[in-house]
């Protein structure tokens, strides 16, 4: 679809303070209906997993990349410890554990996903020394934060983190070492070889098979710690599902290079939840099959998801989950239309061709190796500048994400990149994914509306 934007109108961008605007300024966002249901897929998964003890099940701890169709086919409830961390966060209700942590002894700059996480660590295991019955939280029941069942084992696949490895270390130490731990090295993909490039080069030839043999490995560790055969087949089943999803996934996105566009990043940060760690079935199709339903009948109503959009920006960094409703509303209080970002586009089974679903495990190595903070700058620079091509971006929203290094490391490059090769302006500010503290509202609004003066400046000489 074509890019069909108006010429800029010269209005003024007044920065009135935060308080001012919040009261004066309506909502302009509009966002997606069909995310709602997949808000009650997510809270309906975490009740059932508060009470797998109580059903005799076994679970498994876990960081990092998207395991969970293994653990399915091995009837293993599983708890996605950034997942949890990002629930509690957006709910507002991470400061029990956060204070957990930080009694603990872990320091306000560490990534506030493990923080929060190692906090719910220590809860839980407070609530086993307490002999609660092996379900965490009896004498907490008031604290979301306190719910998770104990593990029985932890896994550990986390690409591109200087954290991830030693995060869940320190979580097998607060539980006394008692439960067993496996970890699958996910190697970077430097990308720096003249051949090499985005699912290219030799390095990227070999190094998923690497992974692949660990993956069989891991199956094994399962096999031994369930004492039950692993069900091969149930695996090419759950690698179906979400084969067809991540295909009517990117089918919608792919629709909101439509001018104005249908839905924005925010809508498909929504969507994160349902494709990263919901378990494979018919519900997880059918939920992309509606949300791509929506954005197809809003395209035909010329419904967009910003009211009188006039710019259209890329979201870099992780997601200030916190801040996800005062985010939609801010950008759109300034016209502006978040069309796509590195976190949601780059990640979360974004390569289906990739998925064989009757030899599931290499496509699966392959996509947990292409972790948007596991390439090299080569690859994050050809990929952000296909993002910007695709979705006709004027801008980039550049959040610094305060404890997570791997993320913002290689900003400033490609926020010098994206003017070099396109003439894209950028902006920065500061947040972070789990810990509100961090987050400065007049230094987002500051910096967005320099960055909307220029684009400004830019269209009208384009006009002379």
């Amino acid at each position: 679809m074509s890019l069909d934007l108006e010429p800029p109108t010269r209005q003024p961008l007044e920065l009135l303070s935060t308080r001012d605007r919040t009261l004066a300024v309506p909502d302009k966002s509009n966002r997606l209906a069909t995310t709602k249901s997949g808000g009650k897929m997510v809270a309906q998964y975490w009740e059932n997993i508060f009470t797998a003890k109580e059903r005799g099940k076994h679970v498994v701890w876990y960081n990092g990349t998207a395991l969970n169709p293994i653990f399915q086919a091995a009837g293993l409830e599983w708890c996605h410890g950034e997942a949890f961390s990002a629930r509690l966060a957006a709910m507002h209700l991470e400061g029990p554990a956060q204070a957990a942590g930080e009694e603990y002894g872990y320091i306000g700059e560490l990534c506030s996903y493990a923080r929060t996480h190692l906090g719910c660590a220590v809860m839980t295991q407070k609530g086993i020394t307490e002999k609660q019955s092996g379900i965490v939280g009896m004498v907490d029941q008031d604290e979301l934060a306190a719910k998770l069942p104990s593990p029985d084992f932890f896994v550990n696949a986390y690409a591109g983190c200087s954290t991830g490895q030693q995060w869940d270390a320190m979580t097998y130490r607060v539980f006394g070492k008692e439960f067993p731990i496996f970890n699958v090295s996910l190697p970077m993909i430097w990308g720096n070889k003249p051949d090499a490039g985005y699912l290219r080069g030799k390095e990227w030839e070999t190094t998923p098979k690497y992974v692949e043999e660990q993956l069989k490995k891991l199956i094994e560790f399962i096999e031994y710690q369930t004492k039950k055969p692993f069900d091969w087949d149930a695996l090419s089943e759950n690698m179906y599902y979400i084969k067809r999803a991540s295909e009517l996934r990117l089918e919608a996105m792919a629709l909101c290079a439509a001018a104005p566009t249908p839905a924005t990043y925010w809508d498909w940060v929504a969507s994160i939840a349902p494709i990263n760690f919901l378990p494979a079935n018919q519900m997880l199709v059918d939920y992309f099959q509606a949300v791509k339903d929506e954005i197809q009948q809003r395209i035909i109503d010329n419904v967009s998801a910003v009211a009188n959009e006039r710019y259209r920006v890329y979201f870099d960094g992780i997601m200030n989950w916190n801040k996800l409703g005062w985010l939609t509303r801010k950008f759109a209080e300034f016209d502006v239309a978040v069309v796509a970002g590195r976190y949601t586009h780059d990640s979360f089974w974004q390569e289906p061709d990739l998925i064989d679903v009757d030899n599931p495990l290499l496509g699966m190595a392959q996509h947990y190796l292409i972790c948007p903070i596991n390439h090299g700058l080569k690859i994050m620079e050809e990929l952000l500048i296909k993002r910007c091509d695709e979705y006709g971006i004027d801008g980039i929203a550049f959040h610094s994400t305060r404890t997570c290094r791997a993320m913002t490391n290689p900003q400033h490059i490609l926020a010098k990149t994206a003017e070099r090769d396109r003439g894209i302006k950028s902006f920065f500010f500061e947040g972070d994914v789990a810990d509100a503290s961090f987050y400065k509202d007049d230094q987002l609004e500051s910096g967005l509306v320099a960055m909307l003066e220029t684009i400004d400046m830019q269209r009208a000489r384009a006009l002379v």
